[in-house]
């Protein structure tokens, strides 16, 4: 008997959830219930999959509106009509246009126009589709229309978007927020009704007792209307089923591609090797997976067309057939890699690639997908929901109550005592609560590609963000139920400086033949890259440049490509936190100590000493210790995961595990020690592959920096850093013998660029000087190089403010004359000119020299320039201190002051804070000595208390030095940042040599 019904999907409309609203309808005892959301589809997929738990036969349909203004209610007879609905909502949203007055003649899907609306229109014709919806407060007016003669195409249309005042109050607040209104302002056009609420049978019949037609012809309209999709574990696929026009094709395929890799990947093709292949070409075959692989391969060689670099991780790393097809560069033959993890006949969950291309390749690799599979809108983004958080619904309620930004910073930072908090205070809290975790607005999934077998209007309607793809309206889990397997392209810096560098080497050593970089294995063996390793001396390298992960490879002597895979893993917070990491360092350090670990576990895991490292590990104790099936572990695998949502499911295999252990005979203190790590994993484990896949990029990185450092760290540079800021790597360069200059008028590009040993830092890099005066300044330049200041100017027409930039960063060095001389010279030329006048001069007009004192800029003076124009300098940042260090102890010194209380003086490049077991933050501090080498800190509670971190700069430390595992830090008693000395372009007191006192550098002097 309700046609209209909206979920909190109509976004910043509605306010009940399409599972509430099921509920809402089991107990006014609805056999047919359809859910009809404003302009959007994102709840529809569940709300089928749901219905059957509530005995509820589902219909979906769209409620079409242009802004608030109900135009029509359109439900799907059947699937096909869900796909025309779709269809034609999607062309509206991607065009951004009105729907029109009246309705298309759609074939499988009915249109009820509100009587109201349809008395403006003066619509007398109704097509077998068609319906006239009737209000509650309708019933009066009926009877003096002309359309009450329609009997039989007149039925009820009552709304359910509310279950009481309280979702009433949270919609007006919703609406308020969506218009950008304060709620006292908010007109009634842009509100629904209040009673916009399910009424009872007997009310509705009430209503319509005089017109008992209305409520059969609704029945019977219901009736008409239906729709299924399966959801069950045994689904249907409905990705593309093939890609070489049928199944049979396929296969051939892949066995072929297969077969031209084998002798490609393998000097040696052994036994295991074909008997692993065809264990996973079975299993593949059989659970229809060949198009999945196949499709992938497609876009690896668009890719490898291209010259874009990749990397294939995840679990699927686990395959050898992935390996074969150049998917992945990670060998599981060589690792022994569990493809179970990746797929088998019991995992109720996809399996998917997680395929990265640098961030610029990345969208040319998303358009070739579209145009290779899209063309009969078969591809699709996935999408995502953005949900009120409490902190952002607390500014935006704070807003539409009109509250002043102080009192909404406060009540948003939790900076306030609840006592003393006003009425209105409270309302806003109080109703942030109740927006938390609702939809907010639809947005992309980070890396998800949908490639279906029917068209994506079929499940979803889908709009258009600015990327310009497609993208349903609905995300990864109901993508997951309904039978749509994602595709994850995302996109990653650290390739993009793999593929820069190596085109910088060319450039730079045109007479170098580089190895193949996607066959890592020679990379594996090379002694000096492994001793670069067990350094620790990575940075700018993917993944292993972290203090953290530097640590580590320091504690664990990593000088392998097997240990650099596993301590990928252990890095993981749910390894470390359970002690895992711990214990690996120790049995991986002392072979005595192996012996501690248990029989089974050490027969399941030899290669991590019997220590759950990976993910896969899970799913090989829960199978192998716990005498599970294949599929009750992958639920315990995936019980570690945020994505995973059937809480009950995964205490019913917990239960499993700890009877089937008890019926081996195992000690309960054993159980639960294994149990207590599964757990400890807590969705931070990685599979074994994606390790692997990491590991291999690393690897590929550290050849390129071994071997040709200063040109990786300027592909670093220009990727826009990685781990840290660019002045580390322009730091590290300098380390490896790379002379350092600013941004030179004559040398520099828009981005870092390199000449044998000189690294000349690019034009973006200044602050406030825009893109199109950088293009200006190259175009110029390609034709010849600029001879003076003078040059410069007249075949560049820049403001003073512009020139000033780039004479305090010295970029007109190579014209002999000091900064200051040319800031007299350049504000005297520009004097006359105004910003709006500048403009190439037809004739070249002679400008008097004037004879200028001899000027003096120290370092001192540059280093500040620098600071305000790139942020950094690119002298010692210790010549900037206001007192001299009263330590010059450095790290490299440090062992010989072991649980000694030192004081020592460190710049300051990162921080990572966290939390301990009771709730204290704590911090990790990573600093530069005075000799440029890396200093680390731990700040337990206390110390972190007191002696706070004040923000980037020197540091003057007091500490005990420690060690664990030979890696040495200091645990931190005091700190303080010393003071600057005060910027002598400022300072009249400062000592310039032959200066007048009224110049400043860095001030824009009048000339005239």
């Amino acid at each position: 008997m309700f046609l209209n019904n909206h979920s909190y999907y109509s976004l910043r409309y509605g306010t009940i959830s399409e599972i509430e609203l099921l509920e809402i309808a089991q107990q006014n005892k609805c056999t047919h219930f359809p859910l009809t959301d404003i302009n959007n589809t994102s709840g529809c997929l569940n709300f089928i999959r749901k219905a059957s738990s509530f005995n509820i036969t589902p219909i979906v349909g769209i409620d079409f509106r242009n802004n608030t203004q109900q135009c029509y209610i359109c439900l799907a007879k059947n699937n096909t009509g869900f796909l025309e609905l779709n269809h034609f909502l999607s062309e509206h949203l991607h065009q951004k246009k009105d729907f029109p007055e009246v309705a298309p003649n759609f074939k499988n899907s009915i249109v009820i126009y509100p009587f109201e609306k349809l008395l403006l229109l003066e619509k007398t014709t109704f097509s077998k589709q068609e319906y006239i919806g009737i209000k509650l407060t309708d019933i009066n007016k009926l009877s003096f229309s002309k359309l009450s003669t329609f009997k039989n195409k007149l039925v009820v249309l009552h709304s359910v978007t509310f279950r009481n005042k309280r979702d009433f109050n949270i919609h007006r607040l919703l609406r308020a927020i969506d218009t950008n209104m304060l709620l006292s302002k908010l007109p009634v056009t842009q509100q629904g009704d209040l009673n916009d609420k399910i009424h009872s049978f007997a009310v509705i019949e009430n209503a319509f007792k005089n017109h008992p037609y209305i409520l059969e012809n609704t029945k019977k309209l219901l009736t008409q209307c239906g729709i299924t999709f399966g959801f069950s574990k045994d689904r249907k696929n409905q990705n593309l089923k093939t890609v070489f026009n049928s199944k049979k094709e396929d296969y051939k395929k892949l066995v072929a591609l297969c077969n031209l890799g084998l002798p490609n990947r393998y000097e040696n093709i052994t036994e295991a090797i074909k008997q692993r292949l065809n264990k996973e070409l079975t299993l593949i075959k059989k659970q229809n997976f060949v198009s999945f692989f196949l499709i992938n391969w497609k876009i690896i060689q668009y890719a490898k067309s291209k010259d874009y670099y990749h990397v294939g991780r995840g679990s699927g790393a686990n395959s050898i057939v992935a390996y074969l097809l150049e998917i992945t560069d990670v060998d599981p033959i060589e690792l022994d890699l569990y493809f179970e993890r990746f797929m088998n006949l019991y995992r109720a969950s996809p399996p998917d690639f997680d395929i990265d291309f640098s961030t610029w390749d990345r969208e040319d690799v998303t358009r070739y997908i579209f145009e290779a599979f899209g063309a009969n809108g078969q591809a699709a983004l996935l999408g995502s929901y953005v949900t009120f958080k409490h902190s952002g619904a607390v500014r935006e309620l704070g807003k539409v109550f009109g509250l002043p930004k102080h009192e909404i910073d406060k009540l948003s930072d939790g900076k306030y005592s609840p006592e003393k908090l006003d009425d209105l205070s409270k309302l806003v809290l109080r109703y942030a609560s109740y927006l938390n975790g609702k939809p907010n607005y639809l947005s992309i999934h980070a890396a998800g590609i949908l490639i279906s077998e029917k068209p994506m209007h079929y499940f979803s309607a889908t709009h258009l963000p600015p990327k310009g793809f497609p993208t349903v309206q609905f995300d990864m889990h109901i993508a997951e139920d309904v039978g749509l397997y994602k595709f994850d392209i995302l996109g990653q810096r650290g390739l993009g400086k793999i593929k820069d560098a190596i085109a910088i080497i060319k450039e730079n050593h045109p007479n170098v033949v580089l190895p193949n970089i996607h066959n890592a294995k020679p990379f594996f063996k090379d002694p000096n890259i492994n001793a670069m390793i067990e350094r620790a001396e990575c940075i700018g390298c993917f993944y292993v440049e972290s203090p953290a992960m530097r640590m580590l490879l320091k504690k664990i002597g990593v000088k392998d490509y097997l240990t650099l895979v596993a301590a990928s893993s252990i890095i993981r917070p749910g390894v470390a936190k359970s002690g895992m990491m711990r214990e690996y360092i120790l049995r991986h350090k002392d072979p005595e100590r192996r012996k501690q670990a248990h029989p089974v576990l050490w027969n399941i895991m030899p290669d991590t000493y019997g220590i759950m490292v990976y993910q896969e590990d899970v799913i090989k104790v829960a199978h192998h210790y716990a005498g599970l099936d294949l599929g009750e572990a992958d639920v315990l695998r995936r019980g570690m995961s945020g994505k995973y949502r059937s809480r009950s499911e995964f205490e019913s295999v917990k239960n499993k595990f700890i009877e089937n252990c008890r019926k081996k005979g195992e000690l309960d203190a054993v159980i639960f020690e294994v149990w207590r790590q599964i757990e400890s994993f807590a969705g931070y484990a990685f599979a074994k592959g994606h390790s692997a896949s990491y590991a291999v990029e690393s690897y590929q990185s550290l050849f390129l920096k071994c071997y040709y450092p200063l040109e990786y760290m300027v592909a670093t540079i220009n990727n826009g850093g990685g781990f840290y800021n660019v002045e580390t790597y322009i730091h590290e360069a300098r380390l490896h013998g790379a002379t350092i200059h600013a941004p030179c008028i004559n040398n520099s590009s828009i981005q870092t660029t390199i000449k044998g040993n000189d690294i000349y830092l690019g034009f973006q890099h200044l602050q406030g000087l825009e893109k199109h005066t950088m293009l200006k300044i190259i175009h110029a330049r390609s034709h010849r190089a600029f001879t003076s200041l003078e040059d410069f100017m007249e075949c560049i027409p820049l403001s003073i403010e512009k020139l000033d930039i780039l004479i305090r960063i010295n970029a007109f060095r190579e014209f002999k004359k000091d900064k200051r001389t040319l800031l007299w010279e350049a504000h005297y030329k520009c004097n006359h000119i105004s910003s709006a006048e500048l403009q190439q001069q037809l004739f070249k007009v002679h400008i008097k020299d004037f004879s200028l004192p001899q000027f003096t800029v120290t370092d001192l003076e540059s280093a500040f320039d620098q600071l305000e124009l790139l942020h950094y300098t690119l002298h010692p940042p210790f010549i900037l201190l206001k007192n001299k260090p009263t330590s010059t102890l450095i790290c490299s010194e440090l062992a010989l002051y072991l649980n000694r209380t030192v004081i020592i003086y460190g710049y300051l490049v990162t921080i990572k804070n966290t939390g301990t077991s009771n709730g204290n933050r704590m911090y990790f501090g990573t600093f530069l000595d005075q000799a440029g080498q890396w200093l680390d800190t731990v700040h337990f509670p206390p110390s972190a208390k007191k002696y706070p971190f004040r923000g980037k700069g020197i540091y003057r430390i007091t500490g005990k030095v420690v060690s664990e595992f030979n890696f040495l830090s200091i645990e931190v008693i005091k700190q303080e940042r010393m003071p600057y000395i005060a910027d002598p372009r400022f300072d009249l007191t400062y000592n310039r040599k032959a200066t007048p006192p009224t110049l400043k550098t860095g001030i824009q002097q009048d000339t005239s």
